[in-house]
């Protein structure tokens, strides 16, 4: 009944309906959800360690056999640099002194890891059914690896020259990410993100560029969006915000209430977190600070610095200082479980691809 059935039979997969893989925002719970639901549930790992990984993927196998995708960062860590650091750490002197903190204690490191030789190893040891990819794909040496246990590669792009890029390379499938999405920007061959086009400009035209299928995600929240991916000729959608108002989701209480506020709430681009570009609701730090700082550090440095704010804030259920990630489609977003919320959108996008265009 899908219009485009290669993803489904690439992946082993009942439904085209992947969860995306939030770091911080959902672990083994979602994951399996969304998989015995029928979609593709996601681990997302840039958060995790090694023997965490194999715990989370653990859990995983023991309450589903179905098809489940492993997600990897690939940015290249940045050389240190102090004076930055410090820089960045004394414009947000203020708030520590508001908080009663010690604004010259230095910042804790940041714990984003990329995919590396350990990870390999785990990938090679659990033979995940997919493995993706955010920021470009690893060394080619790496990649080979992955791609010898038979793992489905996936990975983001941006703009039309990425996914070109990204097929090259050896993807299975490309997710094309427009500008409407929550999180991180997955931009590896450009860092211009003035020039960033959203899904439904994007989803089409990558289709015409590469031979392999395409992913559409960002802004894609209801039946409405799939179908109109659908139309755009994605083969699947990859959807985020959407899961983080279901209970398996890992997202703190005060995130949750800034989701609950829906279109009242604006979402922004913002460095000013994590030092990369990504989507989240417009809060104190950002409208005072950013949303986009030049003095940031490189990703994932950024982060290093506010760290302490969030957690002397968040207890008294702050969200001043904690990176609220969300799409510019959570205002569509319904408090549901994972598993119905996997299969209501599936049901409701094939009503309306029954339907077809209104005349």
């Amino acid at each position: 009944m899908w219009p485009d059935r290669r993803i489904q039979d690439m992946l082993g997969i009942e439904l085209p309906i992947i969860q995306a893989p939030m770091a911080g925002a959902g672990l083994a719970d979602l994951a399996v959800a969304v998989s015995e639901a029928g979609g593709l549930g996601s681990l997302p790992c840039a958060l995790l360690n090694p023997e965490q990984l194999r715990s989370q993927f653990g859990i995983i196998r023991q309450r589903t056999s179905h098809p489940v995708n492993v997600n990897f960062f690939c940015h290249r860590a940045p050389e240190p640099d102090a004076a930055r650091e410090a820089k960045w750490q004394r414009r947000l002197a203020p708030y520590y002194r508001e908080l009663g903190l010690d604004p010259d204690v230095p910042a804790p490191t940041s714990n984003r890891a990329p995919f590396d030789d350990a990870f390999c190893d785990l990938v090679e040891e659990l033979r995940p059914e997919v493995v993706s990819f955010h920021f470009g794909l690893p060394e080619q040496s790496l990649l080979d690896r992955v791609a010898a246990t038979g793992a489905r590669i996936l990975s983001s792009a941006t703009t039309v020259d990425e996914a070109c890029w990204l097929e090259d390379a050896g993807c299975h499938a490309i997710i094309a990410q427009g500008f409407e999405a929550g999180g991180h920007r997955g931009m590896f061959r450009t860092d211009d993100i003035a020039t960033q086009i959203g899904t439904f400009s994007l989803v089409p035209q990558v289709v015409d560029a590469v031979r392999v299928p395409v992913i559409a995600a960002g802004g894609i929240a209801d039946g409405r969006g799939i179908a109109a991916a659908f139309m755009l000729g994605a083969s699947a959608v990859q959807i985020g915000t959407a899961y983080l108002f279901t209970p398996e989701a890992t997202i703190a209480e005060p995130h949750r209430r800034a989701l609950a506020a829906g279109p009242d709430r604006a979402t922004a681009l913002t460095n000013i977190f994590t030092g990369r570009p990504a989507r989240g609701m417009v809060n104190r730090v950002m409208r005072e600070i950013g949303p986009i700082a030049p003095d940031a550090p490189p990703f994932p440095l950024a982060g290093g610095a506010l760290a302490p704010l969030r957690s002397a804030s968040e207890p008294d259920g702050s969200e001043d200082f904690m990176s609220l990630w969300s799409g510019q489609s959570a205002g569509l977003g319904r408090a549901m479980p994972a598993g119905d919320l996997t299969r209501q959108l599936a049901d409701k996008a094939l009503e309306i691809l029954a339907k077809g265009p209104k005349r």
